[in-house]
C-alpha cells in the first residue's frame, strides 16, 4: 500500500550534494518519542533547504515480539508528517557492520548527512556497541549538527514512552492508551479486504475481512469499535480482531469489520481499520445464532460509543 508520491528506497539512495537532515531509528510504534525525532528533522530541513530523510529498518523483529507497524504502514504515517525521504535497510544485511564503518559508509557518504537527530538512548552498529556519545564524536570530527532527544513521559506517569509499553497497552486491549503515546494517533490495521467464508452475509451483518501479517504485531484478541478508511470516505463499524473460534479456529488472525449503513463489494479495495475502543475479548459461541446476539450487543456499544466521542 506504497503511496506512488512517496519517496522510499530499499537498502540504496541518491546521493544528495545538498547533504540530508537525516532521522536516525528504527520507529516501530512511532510514538511521541519518535514523533520528536521525526518532526526535527522535518523542521531542521526546510530551514536548510535540504531533504529530511528517516532511516528505518526490514527484517528487524526483536525477540519476535511483532512489529507495531509494517514498513508500508510506517512509510504512510512519515509521508503525513512531511518526511521527504524514507530509507529501509535490510536489518540482517547491517546489523553486523562497525559502528565506525557505518557512520563513515552510510551516514556520511552514502546519505551526506548534514546533520543527525536521534533519541537519546539510540545504539546502532554491531551488536549495538554504537551509542549516542560516539555519534557525537564523530559529528563533531566531521562537522555534521547533532541534536539528541530526550525521553518522552504521559502526564503523571513515571515511565517513559516505548514500543514496549504500547504491545503492553496493545495486549490488554488499552488501544485509548496506546493511542495517547501516539499524540491521539489510534492503532490501525491496513490491507486489501479479503474473501472469508461469507457467514457474516447469511447472519445480516456483512464483513471486510483484512489478514494480519505474520510479522505484525496482533493486539488483544476481541470486539473494538472502529474507524474504516476507504479511500476518501471515512466510516464506522465494529471489528473482531482474531481467528473466528465459533466458526473456524483459523489459524491466523483477521480483522473482520462490519462497516455501519455499508453495502458495497469492495474485495481488493485496500483498507484502513483503526482500533478506538476495547467492547469484548474474543469468545467461543455455542452457535451462530448465539453469535449474531453477541454482533447486535456490539453494534450497539459501538454506536453508543460513537455518540459520545468525535471519531467520524
Amino acid at each position: 500500500m506504497l503511496r506512488p508520491t512517496q519517496k522510499y528506497y530499499l537498502d540504496t539512495i541518491p546521493f544528495a550534494s545538498r547533504g540530508r537532515v537525516l532521522a536516525l531509528g528504527m520507529f516501530d510504534g512511532i510514538h511521541i518519542g519518535h514523533l520528536d525525532i521525526i518532526r526535527m528533522a522535518v523542521r531542521l530541513a526546510k530551514t536548510s533547504g535540504i531533504p529530511s530523510c528517516v532511516q528505518t529498518f526490514t527484517g528487524l523483529n526483536k525477540n519476535n515480539a511483532g512489529l507495531l507497524y509494517t514498513v508500508d504502514e510506517r512509510i504512510s504515517i512519515m509521508e503525513q508528517l512531511g518526511v521527504d525521504e524514507v530509507l529501509v535497510l535490510n536489518y540482517p544485511e547491517v546489523c553486523d557492520i562497525r559502528p565506525e564503518d557505518y557512520c563513515r559508509d552510510i551516514m556520511k557518504m552514502r546519505l551526506g548527512a548534514r546533520a543527525l537527530i536521534m533519541g537519546f538512548d539510540y545504539t546502532f552498529g554491531s551488536g549495538g556497541s554504537g551509542d549516542v556519545k560516539m555519534l557525537e564524536s564523530f559529528a563533531k570530527e566531521e562537522k555534521i549538527g547533532i541534536r539528541v532527544i530526550s525521553e518522552r513521559r504521559l502526564d503523571e506517569s513515571p515511565r517513559k514512552v516505548s514500543t514496549t509499553w504500547m504491545r503492553e497497552a496493545l495486549s490488554e486491549g488499552n488501544v485509548a492508551l496506546a493511542r495517547e503515546m501516539c499524540a491521539g494517533r489510534p492503532y490501525f490495521y491496513s490491507g486489501y479486504v479479503a474473501h472469508g467464508k461469507r457467514l457474516g452475509i447469511s447472519l445480516g451483518f456483512p464483513t471486510a475481512n483484512i489478514l494480519i501479517p505474520e510479522e505484525k504485531f496482533t493486539v488483544r484478541r476481541g470486539v473494538y469499535a472502529v474507524r474504516v478508511t476507504l479511500g476518501s470516505r471515512i466510516l464506522s463499524g465494529v471489528a473482531n480482531v482474531g481467528r473466528r473460534p465459533t466458526v473456524e479456529h483459523a489459524e491466523t488472525d483477521v480483522v473482520e469489520t462490519y462497516i455501519f449503513d455499508f453495502d458495497e463489494d469492495i474485495y481488493g479495495a485496500p483498507m484502513k481499520v483503526e482500533l478506538l475502543e476495547f467492547l469484548r475479548p474474543e469468545a467461543a459461541f455455542r452457535d451462530v445464532t448465539e453469535l449474531a446476539r453477541a454482533v447486535e450487543e456490539n453494534k450497539k456499544q459501538a454506536l453508543e460509543y460513537f455518540s459520545k466521542n468525535s471519531f467520524i
